[in-house]
C-alpha cells in the first residue's frame, strides 16, 4: 500500500464509502474488555509496523475531525481542546528551563 492508497482490506462492495477513520481489518475483542490475563496475547497479535501505528493516528485523527470539527453545529470543545494540549506540549518541552526558576524556602 502506498502513500494515498485504499487499505487493502478494503472492499467498496462490501464496505460502501471510504471512511478514513473506520478500521477495515479483522476485527478482534476491543481493549476495553480485554482481561489481564489475556493482555499479553492481544498486544501479540497488533500490527506494530510504522505503517499500522500511522494508521493507528491517521484513523484516532480523522475520528476526532468526524466528532468535533466537521459537524454542522460544532462548539468550542476542539479549540479548547488544541489550546490545553498545546499548552501542555509546551510546557513540557520547556520545562527543563522553567524549573530552576522556582521559589524556595530557605529556612
Amino acid at each position: 500500500m502506498a502513500i494515498g492508497d485504499y487499505p487493502k482490506e478494503y472492499n467498496p462492495a462490501v464496505h460502501g464509502p471510504y471512511d478514513p477513520a473506520r478500521y477495515y481489518g479483522k476485527p478482534d475483542t476491543p481493549f476495553g474488555q480485554v482481561k489481564l490475563s489475556e493482555l499479553g496475547s492481544w498486544f501479540g497479535r497488533r500490527n506494530k509496523t510504522p505503517q499500522a501505528i500511522a494508521g493507528a493516528f491517521s484513523r484516532a485523527w480523522w475520528r476526532w475531525q468526524h466528532k468535533y470539527m466537521q459537524p454542522k453545529k460544532a462548539g468550542v470543545a476542539p479549540f479548547f481542546q488544541l489550546l490545553v494540549g498545546s499548552m501542555t506540549f509546551f510546557y513540557a518541552i520547556n520545562y527543563g528551563k522553567m524549573k530552576h526558576h522556582r521559589n524556595y524556602k530557605y529556612h
